[in-house]
Order: structure tokens, then sequence, then C-alpha cells
């Protein structure tokens, strides 16, 4: 059987919980995901836990607080202005606690998200940077179906 190695390019069902054992995401309701191990689409830790596993394993793994995504970093929180928030989207736009709102990096490359925490009289928004999962411990179940 074909085994995960840090190159291998997968066809799997995961699935990504919290410490309250609620699903954050998963696959399972549906089709399986593709994805390539190196590639940044999962936690380098949860891609280190990955090798070695033969096609077909099904098992879960229960990383500690911190491992998966690191610890909350209070300097993540931030705010920005509305006038900031115009030139990098919809004018019009009104923003509410709970939203996921997508920056683009400095180099307009790449897009980071964050969680808006809090709204000012003045439009300003307090956004959180840091992943939802960060300093707490997960759960991922995973199902490997095709290792290539």
């Amino acid at each position: 059987m074909p085994q995960v190695d840090s190159a291998s390019f997968l066809t799997l069902h995961y699935r990504l919980s919290g410490p309250d054992g609620r699903a954050f995401i998963t696959t399972f309701d549906g089709p399986p995901a593709t994805l390539s191990l190196g590639m940044g689409e999962l936690s380098p830790a949860i891609e280190q836990r990955l090798l070695g596993l033969e096609e077909g394993t099904h098992t879960t793994f229960d990383l500690p607080a911190g491992e998966a995504f690191g610890e909350r970093q209070p300097e993540m929180v931030q705010w920005v202005a509305r006038k900031l928030l115009n030139e990098l989207g919809d004018p019009l736009e009104k923003y509410a606690v709970g939203d996921v709102v997508q920056f683009p990096t400095p180099d307009g490359l790449g897009q980071y998200a964050g969680t808006a925490v809090e709204v000012r009289e003045d439009g300003a928004v307090r956004f959180d940077f840091n992943h939802p999962l960060a300093g707490q411990p997960v759960s991922f179940e995973v199902q490997l179906i095709g290792v290539l």
C-alpha cells in the first residue's frame, strides 16, 4: 500500500474539531478533499502526523493546545480604520461582529483572513487575525482514500 511522504498528493476525508468536539471543518458530508503536502493547505503539525500512514487508514489525532495553529498572539488583534477598509473593498460594506474578511498580503500575491470582534461608531473594525483554533487543543480525524 502507498504511504504518505512529504511530497504526497492526497485524496482524503477529514474533520478538524475544537476542544468542544464540534467540527470546525469537515469533508465527511460531501466529496473528499484533494491536496498536496508541503503546500500549506494543512498545518505543519497535522502534516507531520500524516507522514508514514498507509492509503486506506482511518484514524484520529489529538493535538495539544497551540500545536496545530500556534498560540494566540494578542498583537494579532488590531484596529483597521474605515478609510483602509474602503480602499481594500466596498465603501458601502457594513461590518458586524463575527464577519470574516479577506485581506490582501502586502505583496498582493496572497490573502489572509481576520474575524471582526468589535465595530466602532466611526466605522473602524477591530479584527482578530489569529486562526480561530489558535491556542486550543484540536482533534483531526482523517480517512486516506488515495495516496500518490
